[in-house]
């Protein structure tokens, strides 16, 4: 067995004991590979080990890898979508949007979807800890932006995402996990419609999440190993950052 076999054996033992302690189906969990920096090699060595949904994080890494991979890999976009990447992230057929982050983002995913006659399935990146540094919709906020964001016919809502603080100790993330499933809730109880998948947990803090409810664990390091830090590039292309 290869490092990624290993690492995907352990990693989908430790989502069905977290799923376990918590009285869920494991099956209710779905592990998203982060496979930004990494190779179209590793991608592969995980989808020989039986690893299907990936997701990366950089639309212009996105375009250079899906191409070179075969099509029983399917895609979410994990990171933050800059407006001016919208048109390209729509025509490499994510399956998910997992950080829209703002209403202004989702109106401009909306116009230039319906332009090219394109549809999204999203969640919406909450800032459960309001801090400054990210992106998000503040808690109170949304509630009342709800409705407007469920005119954007383009759109699909699929449930909520959060990025929480560093922590310490994975334990120390459960507050903000469990803030987030509490918000899906009241949302849901408010007349939101059906909010089903909650993206939350990583690396160091995806058992935690999922006894907090998650439904999407995105994991690249405890995975892959470490990133490079730099944007993947194919070898007849510049290095360099997107």
């Amino acid at each position: 067995m290869s490092d990624i076999d290993d690492r995907l054996s352990s990693i989908q033992a430790c989502i069905v004991a977290a799923a376990a302690r918590a009285g869920r189906r494991p099956g209710d969990v779905q592990l998203v590979a982060v496979s930004k920096t990494h190779p179209p090699e590793s991608i592969l060595a995980a989808l020989d080990a039986g690893q299907t949904l990936f997701g990366e994080s950089r639309v212009q890494e996105a375009r250079a890898k899906i191409p070179l991979l075969p099509s029983r890999a399917r895609w979410h976009f994990v990171g933050h979508l800059q407006k001016n990447k919208i048109r390209h992230a729509l025509s490499l057929g994510f399956e998910l949007f997992h950080g829209i982050d703002s209403l202004d983002l989702a109106r401009d995913l909306n116009r230039i979807a319906d332009e090219i006659g394109a549809t999204a399935h999203i969640l919406l990146e909450v800032n459960v800890a309001g801090e400054s540094t990210k992106f998000g919709f503040q808690p109170d906020p949304l509630r009342a932006q709800m409705e407007e964001l469920q005119t954007l016919r383009r759109l699909t809502i699929d449930g909520l995402m959060c990025l929480p603080p560093s922590v310490v100790r994975a334990d120390d993330a459960r507050k903000y996990f469990a803030a987030l499933r509490e918000l899906r809730d009241r949302l849901q109880t408010d007349g939101s419609g059906p909010l089903p998948e909650l993206s939350m947990g990583m690396s160091g803090d995806y058992p935690v999440a999922i006894e907090e409810g998650a439904t999407l664990v995105r994991i690249g390091t405890a995975l892959f190993g470490a990133r490079s830090g730099k944007t993947w590039r194919p070898a007849a292309e510049p290095g360099g950052e997107e």
